[in-house]
Parts: structure tokens; C-alpha cells; sequence
């Protein structure tokens, strides 16, 4: 079950894979066109990587759920096996959500409306994206967002 836990602390973190150049070591710059299409190959590629790491994770889940069996006989040790299960599976369903974001931001790709603020229009910094792919807003468009709800939540 340690390892379990183990997956589900690291459940979030981008896998070092997608931190990483790709093959030819490219990586966008702010000496080039915003969005041109190798930018867009990239955070394409990025966003597939990073979609395929998540379904590998959801298998092992899967796997590792019809190998182990929470039949312990001290309620003590079966108690916490399930907790950690509703951890795990809690996480995959985060990880569901995450999916659906990564193919709204391929979509996105598709449609060149990647990388620019749905409610300013303006480009996205790039370190912005590299740090989270599926951005829709820019950072102070996102505060903004963030302090809005924030009062309607205090009301």
C-alpha cells in the first residue's frame, strides 16, 4: 500500500518527461512569433505526453485494484487500506477532470485560440504555459477571476 500512497503524493506533479525539451530540444522563446506552429507542436506535444502519463497511472490503479483485495482481518489494517483506496480513487477522478481539460486545450491547438486569454484576448506568457499547459487566462486575468469568486463565495 506504500506505493500507492507514494503514486497518489506524486499524482500531480508533471512527469519529468513533459519538463523537458522535446526530441530535438526545442523550447518556445519570446524571440519568436507567439503561437506559431512549432509553439503549437509543442504544447501539443506536451499535452499528449502529459495525457498518456495520467491514462498509464489510471491502469496501474486499475491493476493494482484486481490484484489487491481488502480482505484483512484486523478492522484496524482493513480501515486503512480503504481510506487509501478512497485516496487513490478520489485522485484518478481529479485525474478524469484534468483529461477533459487537457483535450480542451488541444482543442483549443486545433482552433488557434490556444495560449490567449479567453477573457482578455492577450497572449498567455510562456512560462505560464510550460508551467501549466491548460491555462485559459492569463495570470491577472486569472486573480481577477479568483477574487471575483472569493466575494460572491463571502456573500
Amino acid at each position: 500500500m506504500a506505493t500507492v500512497m507514494s503514486q497518489v503524493e506524486d499524482a500531480f506533479d508533471e512527469p519529468e518527461a513533459l519538463s523537458s525539451p522535446t526530441p530535438d530540444g526545442y523550447r518556445p522563446s519570446a524571440d519568436e512569433p507567439f503561437m506559431n506552429p512549432r509553439q503549437q507542436a509543442y504544447f501539443r506535444h506536451k499535452l499528449l505526453a502529459w495525457k498518456e502519463a495520467i491514462r498509464r497511472e489510471a491502469q496501474g490503479t486499475l491493476s493494482q485494484l484486481q490484484v489487491d483485495s481488502l480482505r484483512e482481518a484486523d478492522l484496524n489494517d482493513r480501515a486503512s487500506s480503504e481510506a487509501d483506496w478512497s485516496l487513490e480513487l478520489r485522485t484518478r477522478d481529479r485525474q478524469r477532470k484534468l483529461i477533459a481539460k487537457i483535450d480542451a486545450a488541444l482543442r483549443r491547438i486545433e482552433e488557434g485560440e490556444y495560449g490567449y486569454c479567453e477573457v482578455t484576448g492577450e497572449p498567455i506568457s510562456l512560462g505560464r504555459l510550460e508551467a501549466r499547459p491548460i491555462a485559459t487566462m492569463t495570470v491577472e486575468a486569472q486573480e481577477r477571476h479568483e477574487r471575483a469568486e472569493k466575494v460572491s463565495r463571502d456573500d
